[in-house]
């Protein structure tokens, strides 16, 4: 059997990295490749370290601006790309050559709070100040624009008058862990 090869991008401290690292650990048909990053100092690189992944950092100009990380990711021939807290957008050249192969979480039911900016506590803040009932995840296909891909499943959460910001980012971190990596686990499946 082919070991299907994950290649993740993460921007900050790399709790969901952490989750899908351990999901996957003890199995032999799944390996991470490696971890990438846009920020040289970001937490996730500790835990990589930890964890005995492989991480790099890089910058704008190797990411946006130059083929530098698209030729690095069609020569490691990822089965499935994973951005697992990245906030950065995703270059067209990029999506491009990996249609139906990158795929993000989102922390509220899109198509509701996505776009450029949304993320993280501005998420959960703009949840709360609309008084919503429900919150959840969105784990998504990733196309040319923030949030607008194919959604591939969504979790929700109730929430309630009293719930603060912080509340309602540990019930959508609760939805994360529980869900993203058996969904990364049935795409590959699938491939």
């Amino acid at each position: 059997m082919k070991t299907k090869k994950i290649i993740l991008f993460a921007s900050g401290s790399g709790s969901n990295v952490e989750n899908i690292a351990n999901y996957f650990k003890l199995r032999k048909d799944v390996t991470i490749c490696c971890v990438l990053t846009n920020k040289r100092d970001a937490k996730v690189i500790d835990r990589c370290n930890r964890l005995e992944i492989t991480a790099l950092s890089f910058n704008r100009q190797a990411f946006s601006k130059s083929d530098f990380i698209l030729n690095m990711l069609q020569s490691l021939e990822p089965d499935l790309i994973v951005l697992a807290g990245f906030l950065w957008k995703i270059p067209e050249t990029i999506t491009n050559a990996f249609p139906k192969q990158i795929v993000n979480i989102h922390p509220a039911l899109l198509p509701k709070y996505g776009g450029k900016g949304m993320y993280g506590m501005n998420v959960h803040n703009a949840v709360k100040k609309h008084k919503e009932t429900e919150t959840g995840i969105t784990i998504h296909y990733v196309n040319a624009h923030y949030d607008e891909g194919t959604i591939i499943k969504q979790a929700k959460a109730q929430l309630t008058k009293v719930d603060s910001a912080e509340d309602i980012a540990a019930k959508v971190h609760q939805l994360e862990y529980e869900y993203f990596p058996k969904v990364i686990d049935e795409i590959l499946l699938k491939q």
